[in-house]
């Protein structure tokens, strides 16, 4: 079956995203949409294991939330909260994306190959087999990972940009682990946080997302490989159990 072509041109986010749905309803494995201009909601819902969408623009708020299945390209920058509660999948973004990437997303990946802004990875979480992965080339803003219960983030610092300089990493992180390339200055460590040096053993548990993330977005994987890392996790299970009294 040859790729089914979408012009979003003009086109609103309701009546384009009639259009995606229709087209994996009659079978369709691949689909390029054109002229992608800030519509939300793309592929919102939407379910499909061996579907690839590949969006030429910029898409808006809200892509690919509550997706189980299917692969979104971007070939461009993306707004807030791409892969907002995802359940399985992958979206790769070709540029930058804004605020809350990957809010409370629960499986699947997410991969950025610049900078994200804030609250990246908020309410992450994971449940048995699923286990969500977002992997930033670039930057991220402050409070990464904020409130996070699960699934793995990776922040590279790629091009010389620091990794995370701003305060919040991890505040009130209760699961799952945030690992950055180098080390993040302990100041900036939010509340419930701990860094400490990722081991070896540890480095090759994520060796084949790195080696993945290198090949979704055509760079050499062998700095990533032998780059010394960090991991911030919990330094307890309740980070704010002080802040609570009982009788």
């Amino acid at each position: 079956m040859r790729p089914v072509k979408i012009d979003a041109k003009n086109l609103q986010y309701t009546p384009l995203n009639q259009k995606i749905r229709a087209a994996v309803a009659n079978g369709a494995k691949e689909i390029i949409i054109d002229n992608v201009l800030g519509q939300r909601f793309i592929g919102d819902g939407l379910r499909g294991d061996g579907v690839t969408i590949t969006v030429n623009g910029v898409p808006g708020g809200d892509l690919a939330m509550f997706m189980s299945g299917p692969t979104i390209i971007v070939n461009g920058n993306a707004d807030h909260a791409p892969g907002n509660t995802m359940d399985k999948g992958k979206v790769v973004i070709h540029g930058s994306a804004g605020d809350a990437v990957a809010h409370s997303m629960r499986g699947g990946r997410v991969y950025v190959r610049d900078n994200i802004g804030y609250r990246g990875g908020i309410h992450m979480k994971q449940y048995l087999e699923k286990r969500p992965i977002l992997v930033v080339g670039g930057s991220a803003r402050a409070f990464l990972g904020e409130y996070m219960a699960g699934g793995l983030l990776i922040v590279l610092g790629l091009n010389g940009v620091v990794p995370v300089s701003e305060r919040g990493i991890g505040s009130g992180i209760h699961g799952g682990e945030i690992i950055i390339r180098g080390k993040a200055d302990e100041q900036y460590l939010g509340v419930g946080a701990k860094q400490l040096p990722l081991a070896e053993e540890q480095k090759e548990t994520i060796r084949p997302i790195l080696e993945d993330f290198a090949k979704a977005f055509r760079i050499d994987p062998v700095p990533l490989l032998a780059a010394e890392y960090s991991r911030i996790i919990p330094a307890s299970a309740r980070p704010f159990a002080n802040k609570y009294t009982w009788e």
